[in-house]
């Protein structure tokens, strides 16, 4: 699939698969803004994400070394969106910071289905029923 990209900063970096068969595609931080909480990464770009399609952005697995979480745990970009891509990160007591020109974050870009809800008096069973948390027994 071919997305439009386009470089807000001279040094943003087009994403990239780090190894082949992955799901994210790597983003990269061009700036950051603080405040006493959070961190905001800027990656200097803006994606043109298909209609019927949303970016989701994650943190990278390497986040844990440095104490930070991803403010809204899954960003989304839907594809009206044309600003740019930004990740916020909340700090704990111990975090250490990502440097200008570390990936930060990850986007994997997807396509979903068009939902109209039919509102019933009845849902068909099943065995779970209304069970949620817990209910597998762990």
């Amino acid at each position: 699939m071919k997305v439009k990209i386009k470089k807000l900063h001279p040094d943003a970096i087009i994403p990239v698969y780090a190894k082949d068969g992955d799901a994210g595609l790597d983003l990269t931080a061009v700036d950051v803004i603080a405040d006493d909480h959070t961190l905001t990464y800027k990656t200097g770009l803006a994606i043109e994400i298909p209609p019927w399609h949303v970016g989701l952005l994650f943190p990278r697995s390497s986040v844990y070394k440095t104490g930070q979480t991803l403010t809204n745990c899954v960003g989304v970009i839907d594809s009206g969106y044309r600003g740019e891509i930004m990740l916020k990160y909340t700090l704990s007591p111990y975090a250490t910071e990502y440097d200008i020109g570390d990936r930060v974050g990850q986007i994997i870009i997807v396509p979903y289905p068009r939902i109209d809800f039919h509102q019933v008096d009845e849902l068909t069973p099943t065995d779970r029923g209304s069970k949620g948390y817990g209910s597998t027994g762990r």
